[in-house]
């Protein structure tokens, strides 16, 4: 037993020498990699910090023989340091006193040749680092009245309390300015239409409807470095009685199908007599009895008057008129509303393209974004350009060149190459739009000229097929020179994300048809059961 315990013990000796041995070997082939790496305590956020603004610069890097940062002079205090020009510390912690761009630089010496990143550089390496030093925030307001044509007027006064007299249905221009590079802006604007903006749009106007006395509120923000700053008057606008006509501005519907009368002025309830109006609904060749069970001012918005519906309720497919005859019916500044006559009914619709990635109004794409899907034959003899020419909205759309005899047929990819697809619920009504305007006339056949040739036409379709979304004819009744809306009521026929395909058709004819399109809309509707 002892004799196999010596043995054992031998052999544990053994196997230590040999491992010593084979340490002893790696440890003479080992060498440590040259290599450059630097952090800032700000590096994640564009290295941008506030005037006074704390920032610390860390040379971390394997295999250093030197150092040296050098800052700019006359900006930076080095924290714990007689010398705020230069430092050969590891770490360097400062502050910046003074607003601007500023360049910090770092010389380094390497026992070899260092990586940075992955690429072999020299012994000697020589790195600038941008900070940006943003002042402290500060932002600053005017208000303006405006003149009839539309221009400028006088300034108001800006003070707590100042009640600058504004006539009813009159519009005030507000206009901002900020410094400190403010992300975040927000006006809050009581007893305005609207009382609530956000936006970095220098000026706004700002229209007052209801009698009283009202706040103004800006705010300028940013998220890092940290910073606010708001601008407050109480009382700055005093909403005065106007003898001016009040108008009649819109006539929509709410959520729940009544329909809303949109005034220039607050109305006053006392004086509003449902048996006043009267409404025609039609919807397709159907003509919908009508009986008006109450009519209300809003309670929270005085400018509209809502009327509600016996039984029923208005949808989008409707066509709606709305008409008042001269009844007692006034403003709260004792103007009496004037007639008008079936007044047509315009849906507000949202439109859920805005929640995706689809370029719908053409503003963020070129025409490689819209690309032709290959089928072949007449679908290939198109033009498609992205352009800034004209637009029904925003600053661009996408001009369209059918070929004689020729067609379209394309999709829309994100700047990536990914097709951009949309969310179809089953079930859920939707009103798909398109804007369109023919730039000149064009020659289109009648429909059907023959079994395989039709009217021209532009088309919209789910990539899953399930249905046809949009149908427009060019026929010889669509109008030159000026855009149109034309959209179609469809109903999801199954839960899926589709891209949409945009098919054009000019087959049968001899001569181009140009036009653009712009801000496709799909929007979620009601449709009359």
């Amino acid at each position: 037993m002892k004799i196999k315990t010596f043995k054992i013990y031998i052999l544990f000796i053994l196997f230590a020498l040999t491992f010593s041995s084979c340490e002893e070997d790696n440890e003479v082939k080992l060498s440590e990699t040259n290599h450059q790496v630097i952090y800032t305590s700000e590096m994640d956020f564009e290295n941008t910090i506030q005037v006074n603004g704390k920032i610390s610069f860390s040379d971390v890097s394997q295999g250093i023989i030197s150092r040296e940062w050098t800052f700019p002079e006359n900006v930076v205090d080095i924290i714990d340091s007689e010398n705020d020009l230069t430092s050969t510390e590891v770490t360097v912690k400062t502050y910046f006193n003074e607003a601007g761009i500023y360049d910090v630089n770092l010389h380094q010496e390497f026992k070899g040749d260092a990586y940075v990143g992955e690429t072999i550089k020299g012994k000697s390496l020589d790195t600038t680092i941008v900070i940006t030093v943003l002042d402290y925030l500060n932002a600053s307001i005017t208000a303006n009245y405006i003149n009839e044509d539309g221009s400028t007027g006088a300034a108001l006064n800006l003070a707590d309390m100042a009640e600058n007299e504004v006539t009813a249905s009159k519009s005030i221009r507000f206009s901002q300015s900020t410094i400190g590079g403010p992300e975040n802006f927000n006006w809050t604007l009581e007893g305005g239409d609207p009382e609530t903006v956000s936006g970095e749009e220098n000026s706004i106007d700002i229209k007052y409807k209801k009698l009283g006395v009202y706040d103004v509120k800006f705010i300028a923000s940013r998220a890092r470095p940290e910073g606010v700053d708001t601008v407050y008057f109480k009382d700055l606008i005093k909403v005065i009685p106007s003898t001016d006509p009040v108008d009649l501005e819109k006539i929509t519907a709410d959520e729940d199908g009544n329909i809303l009368l949109l005034f220039s002025r607050e109305m006053d309830a006392f004086t509003l007599d449902k048996a006043n109006f009267s409404v025609s609904i039609n919807n397709g060749d159907n003509s919908i009895p009508v009986v008006i069970s109450n009519a209300k001012v809003d309670t929270v918005d005085g400018t509209i008057i809502v009327l509600e519906l016996d039984g029923d309720r208005v949808y989008n497919n409707d066509i709606v008129t709305v008409s008042y005859s001269p009844g007692v019916l006034m403003t709260t500044d004792a103007v009496a509303a004037t007639a008008f006559t079936d007044v047509v009914l315009e849906f507000e619709t949202y439109n859920i393209l805005q929640d995706t990635d689809y370029d719908y109004s053409f503003e963020n794409t070129t025409a490689t974004e819209w690309p032709y899907l290959w089928w072949g034959g007449n679908w290939g003899m198109f033009d498609l350009e992205v352009s800034s020419s004209n637009a029904q909205d925003g600053s661009k759309s996408a001009y369209v060149e059918y070929h004689e005899n020729g067609g379209m047929i394309i999709g829309h990819n994100d700047l990536g190459g990914t097709a951009v697809t949309v969310p179809i619920v089953a079930g859920q009504a939707y009103e798909f739009g398109l804007w369109i305007y023919v730039t000149e006339d064009f020659v289109s056949n009648p429909y059907p000229l023959n079994d395989s040739v039709f009217e021209s036409d532009i088309r919209i379709y789910p990539s899953d097929w399930s249905f046809e979304a949009l149908v427009t004819l060019f026929n010889e009744d669509f109008p030159i020179g000026e855009w149109v809306y034309t959209n179609a009521f469809v109903t999801g026929a199954n839960d899926s994300n589709v891209n949409f395909f945009i098919r054009g058709y000019n087959v049968g004819t001899d001569k181009r048809l140009k036009f653009y399109m712009d801000n496709l809309s799909v929007s979620k509707v009601s449709l009359r059961p």
